[in-house]
């Protein structure tokens, strides 16, 4: 059963980088389509970016709000997903965890409900 761990969170000016890292426990890390969601205070939990399994056709997929500022990445050698958050507002802030999809084979899922394991987050605040 895979375990995901978030890393990397914390305070930074506007217009400041932070990269996210999400190590996930398990054998088949490779195999899981990933995502990278978002929960500000008062808001509903958003998809920020995520990307197919690999072999799964290098798919990726961005909020509106993240296009041009940030990448997924994974490295499957270290069981870590990344999220390279450039540019960053203060609207990014919010609590981010990383999810993961087992089984999904070609694409990525876009939605909530899609992904079934879960990091339990990591704070990201901006300052204005």
């Amino acid at each position: 059963q895979v375990r995901l761990v978030e890393s990397g969170g914390g305070l930074v000016q506007a217009g400041g980088s932070l990269r996210l890292s999400c190590l996930a426990s398990g054998r088949s890390f490779s195999t899981y389509a990933m995502g990278w969601f978002r929960q500000a205070p008062g808001k509903e939990r958003e998809l920020v970016a995520a990307m197919s399994r690999s072999g799964g056709g290098g798919s990726t997929s961005y909020a509106d709000s993240a296009k041009g500022r940030f990448t997924i990445s994974r490295d499957n050698a270290e069981n870590t997903v990344y999220l390279q958050m450039n540019s960053l507002k203060p609207e990014d802030t919010a609590v981010y965890m990383c999810a993961a999809k087992q089984g999904w084979r070609f694409g990525v899922p876009t939605l909530l409900y899609e992904y079934d394991i879960w990091g339990q987050g990591t704070q990201v605040t901006v300052s204005s």
